[in-house]
């Protein structure tokens, strides 16, 4: 019979760098889709009322999720907005 995982094991294993093959950009475009698809399901009765609330948000959608935030927030979605359209730059050398 195979040993179960303890939470010691599973922490071991959660230390470890991932073994997928994913370029930087690729990551910053993952990290990017989700910041704004929290802040889509965080602000849907403020900001995004209009929008069918099970939108599935993309990365071509993260300028118009930062717009709404723009047109419809208060000052915490204004910087929330900010900090996705920094995401969408591309890093200076």
């Amino acid at each position: 019979m195979p040993r179960k995982m303890t939470t010691a094991d599973a922490g071991r294993l959660g230390g470890l760098r991932s073994r997928r093959a994913l370029s930087a950009e690729s990551a910053r475009a993952m990290v990017c889709v989700r910041e704004a698809r929290k802040l889509f399901r965080a602000n849907y009765l403020t900001c995004f009322w209009w929008a069918r609330p099970d939108l599935v948000i993309r990365i071509d959608d993260v300028p118009w999720v930062a717009d709404g935030l723009r047109k419809h927030g208060g000052r915490a979605e204004w910087r929330a907005a900010a900090r996705l359209e920094q995401m969408l730059r591309p890093p200076s050398a």
